[in-house]
């Protein structure tokens, strides 16, 4: 279908609603973005965008924003929790040449991706908050929280873990608690420590850490297994002693980093199915979702933004291709759901991984180093079917 012009309405200014809002806008559509909130903000975490993402970011002409507001990653390393010893170093630099491994704070993301959004023309409209998504009739329906309704031809769902748009495509859906919470926080920091993503893992729970806005700042991320049911919510905040007491056990480094800490936010991990439908064609309209309305997964191996990202560039260039917009919508889903799903079932197992427990934990760590030494490159490859993967040359 021709984009020029087309008017689409896409729900959500996270990572994947400003990255497909610019796509669509890039390719001549006249593209509306409404945000619940009062501004375009994010939470203060960090997160990884691996070259499978950053290539997207590339392709839609933000490459350089992205390498002045990152740090281009050397390496990830798993390290024993409680002695603080090494088991795995993954250096990135043996990675083939491309757009790189990059850590940025979450909030410098998107704020990229409002400004290219806007510069591409694409119309930003704050406390939008759509409380339905009715797919009954010849078009969508979106109501708002205060009883608006509006008709938009094309409806981009990228309203998150709790949207409205997917449950119009396939229902109520309970997620199950994983029995585990993380919390987030981030620490000032001396400039100068290697860019090393750190994965230090233990019995029950392990903690990721990496710099930030060139080594000033230091992200955590901690996660702890329990029985107790937390909230699936990123803004609940926790007393920074119930993480340092749940951490106490490991080493000097990462308990330093703790006892810094003076700020610090709790959520739930819940699994949550990857939707059975992405998309409709209405007679009048149609309705498409991405990014974590679509695909939510925990954050183990770090490919929540970059998989908005992939899905953002795949639908805008599925609808701006000739044919129709049915044929599209479907090829997009085609393209993108067992990739998606491969994914979420991948970070699923490494959430297992790093909680491993003695003797098997012992004997897992043991095989690892010894791969490492061995076959430095081969670790590294068992990852290309992910950070190898260009959307953006189909």
């Amino acid at each position: 279908m021709a984009l020029n012009g087309q008017e689409v309405t896409v729900l959500g200014a996270g990572v994947a609603g400003l990255a497909v809002a610019r796509a669509l806008a890039l390719r001549g559509a006249s593209v509306t973005v409404l945000e619940q909130a009062d501004a375009i903000h994010e939470v203060g975490a960090g997160l990884q965008i691996s070259p499978n993402g950053a290539a997207v970011l590339a392709a839609l002409g933000l490459g350089k924003a992205l390498a002045a507001a990152s740090t281009r990653a050397e390496a990830v390393e798993l390290r024993d929790g409680l002695d603080g010893s090494a088991v795995l170093r993954l250096d990135l630099g043996r990675l083939q040449a491309g757009p790189g491994y990059h850590l940025l704070h979450r909030a410098d993301l998107i704020a990229l991706l409002a400004e290219g959004a806007r510069a591409a023309g694409v119309q930003v409209q704050l406390l939008q908050r759509i409380d339905q998504v009715d797919l009954s009739g010849p078009r969508p329906r979106l109501v708002t929280a205060q009883g608006a309704e509006r008709t938009p031809a094309l409806v981009i769902g990228a309203d998150g873990l709790h949207s409205k748009a997917r449950a119009a495509l396939n229902g109520a859906e309970a997620p199950f608690f994983t029995n585990q919470v993380a919390w987030r926080a981030t620490i000032a920091a001396q400039p100068g420590e290697p860019a090393v993503a750190e994965v230090h893992m233990a019995p029950g729970r392990h903690l990721v850490s990496y710099p930030l806005r060139g080594g000033t700042m230091r992200n955590i991320v901690a996660v702890e297994e329990r029985p107790i049911w937390v909230e699936e919510d990123w803004n609940l905040k926790d007393d920074p002693m119930a993480l340092r007491l749940a951490f106490a056990g490991f080493s000097p480094r990462v308990r330093g980093w703790l006892e810094a800490v003076d700020e610090v936010w709790l959520w739930g991990l819940f699994r949550h199915p990857v939707a059975p439908v992405w998309q409709r064609n209405l007679a009048q309209g149609a309705v498409a979702i991405l990014g974590d309305a679509a695909h939510p997964t925990l954050p183990f191996l770090a490919q929540g933004a970059n998989m908005a990202l992939e899905d953002a560039w795949v639908l805008a260039a599925a609808l701006a291709r000739p044919g129709d917009r049915a044929a599209a919508l479907a090829a997009y889903q085609a393209a993108r759901a067992p990739r998606c799903t491969r994914i979420v079932a991948a970070a699923n197992s490494n959430a297992r991984a790093y909680h491993l427990g003695s003797p098997i934990r012992d004997l897992a760590h043991l095989g690892l180093k010894l791969a490492g030494r061995l076959a430095p490159d081969l670790m590294l490859r068992r990852f290309d079917w992910i950070y190898g993967h260009d959307v953006t040359a189909a």
